[in-house]
């Protein structure tokens, strides 16, 4: 979104859509939700918004279906607040770059574990063979016996 005009357009979008959620839509199937980005096509005639929901998947899919049935009214309420003449389309996506972090979380903590017992298995460890072993010039007193 390199047009400024379309990225105010979307951070308005985000704004509306977050207060009618909070406030008007009382849908008893809409979870705890929070809207975490709006893209808008180029020509403003489609609005993708990000929602995140907090609980489990049940809350994802009764929140994805009050979503869709409060659509029209969201869509109107964009309209009346922007005065576009085009209201955009709007669909609604679950953000997945939350879970995204959360499994990154998980494998470097894991990472991180085995990092550890390496660490542990190396301190009491000692050389196999002689602490240096990479053979050494001779040196001038080796020289004087031959």
């Amino acid at each position: 979104m390199s047009n400024p005009r379309v990225r105010k357009i979307a951070d308005r979008i985000q704004e509306i859509v977050a207060q009618m959620l909070e406030r008007r839509v009382k849908d008893p199937r809409l979870g705890f939700i929070t809207v975490t980005d709006v893209r808008v096509t180029g020509d403003s005639q489609q609005a993708t918004i990000f929602y995140t929901v907090l609980g489990e998947d049940a809350d994802y899919a009764s929140t994805a279906a009050a979503l869709e049935s409060a659509k029209g009214l969201l869509r109107s309420e964009v309209g009346k607040q922007l005065g576009m003449r085009h209201v955009p389309t709007l669909t609604f996506v679950p953000d997945e770059i939350p879970e995204a972090a959360r499994h990154l979380d998980e494998v470097l903590a894991q990472a991180k574990a085995s990092d550890a017992e390496v660490e542990a298995a190396r301190r009491g460890a000692t050389y196999a063979g002689e602490a240096d072993p990479y053979k050494k010039p001779r040196e001038a007193e080796d020289l004087d016996d031959e």
